[in-house]
């Protein structure tokens, strides 16, 4: 019980200033013979309701796909805590019965964070000047494995977020291995429904991501990560091992763990990634690995000698960065101003290296090369629209 106040105690901390509005809306995938996407939206709001105002702000969007059989409204716990924190949750109801396409539930996802982008650009939409430029695509079960589809339909799409993801048709361990953006996945460490050395560590040992995290929670389980579902819990009755936690406690674990890493890379905020860092490595209840660890200090400049040739600079699609020395199996790392990686290059040989801007976006970043542990050139770039 300890456990879970302390998680409980690390959420609440973070600001929680908004209502919860919440919408019906169907959208229409032309490119898909018309295929209708009904969808319940839950978003920050001044007043609590159905269909009232958004608040004033621009906020990032979260498609989240459901498990198989289950209904949007299992995830009461993530909107009650995302949404209040300042983000557009964002749940697809279609593949809802007991043949769906987990492809056509990827593209549906998908579509959706485009669909939400133009909603911010309508002016008759109730999302009209909120939609933030950044977004993730998560899920719960099917939902999870069907979001790891998702990724190669908009490259848009900022980071991913899975919670005991299974494995799909089309795989979605297949799938990762083409998946470069930031991503996190989250496993119950007693999930006999889709056991994590079957599902979710394969897909994470896959991802092609720079910066990716697997959190297990030790005791969890499959359905807990949703609110009450007859469906799954019967499914999960026969299972051994049983979940050794309670479904609060797994809720508040998962939160703690997921809205700091949300907020570091789709509000680019520090200090979150620094209590990301310091809630996986010292808190108790998880374990978890990573192949990077989050920046956590702004850069404000990098002034190693000799500085890089960089032209053209500013650049709109690609520049060429030229050193006085020729490189040997060296690395270079383009950060943002809050610190954080969003390019990393290996095994670089020679004198130049061209950098496609790719789904950069605009703005100011700082580059470095270096060779093992030698800082060898160092400079800033700009890139414009």
């Amino acid at each position: 019980m300890l456990f879970f106040l302390v998680n409980f105690c690390s959420i609440t901390s973070w600001a929680q200033s908004f209502q919860v509005g919440h919408k019906q809306q169907t959208f229409v995938d032309a490119s898909r013979s018309s295929r209708n996407i009904t969808t319940e939206i839950y978003y920050p709001a001044a007043t609590a309701g159905d269909n009232v105002s958004i608040a004033s702000g621009k906020f990032p969007v979260l498609v989240f796909g459901h498990g198989f059989l289950m209904v949007w409204s299992a995830y009461a716990p993530e909107w009650n805590t995302l949404v209040p924190s300042g983000y557009i949750m964002v749940f697809p109801t279609t593949e809802a019965g007991i043949m769906p396409s987990h492809s056509n539930f990827g593209k549906d996802i998908a579509y959706l964070v485009g669909a939400m982008k133009a909603e911010g650009t309508n002016a008759a939409s109730t999302f009209f000047g909120a939609v933030a430029h950044t977004s993730a695509v998560m899920g719960h079960s099917m939902g999870g494995g069907s979001a790891f589809l998702a990724v190669q339909y908009d490259t848009s799409i900022t980071a991913l977020a899975t919670l005991a993801a299974a494995n799909t048709n089309p795989p979605s361990i297949a799938a990762a291995a083409g998946i470069s953006i930031p991503s996190i996945v989250l496993a119950g460490a007693n999930d006999c429904v889709t056991p994590p050395v079957q599902h979710q560590l394969p897909m994470y040992t896959a991802l092609s991501s720079l910066c990716k995290t697997y959190v297990s929670i030790t005791g969890g389980s499959h359905c807990q990560f949703a609110g009450t579902n007859a469906i799954c819990n019967i499914g999960e009755s026969t299972c051994t091992p049983p979940p050794t936690i309670t479904p609060a406690a797994q809720q508040a674990t998962t939160l703690n763990v997921l809205l700091p890493w949300l907020n570091y890379y789709l509000k680019q905020d520090a200090a979150a990634g620094a209590q990301f860092q310091q809630i996986i490595t010292a808190s108790s209840g998880i374990t978890a690995q990573q192949n990077c660890s989050l920046v956590t200090t702004p850069i404000t400049e990098i002034t190693t000698q000799p500085v890089l040739h960089i032209f053209p600079n500013p650049f709109s699609a690609a520049t060429t960065l030229q050193t006085a020395v020729s490189l040997t199996n060296a690395t270079l790392t383009l950060y943002n101003v809050y610190g954080q990686t969003v390019v990393q290059l290996n095994n670089i040989n020679g004198q130049t290296v061209v950098l496609s801007r790719e789904k950069l976006a605009s703005g100011l970043y700082f580059v470095r090369l270096t060779e093992g542990n030698k800082i060898i050139a160092g400079g800033k770039l700009v890139i414009a629209d």
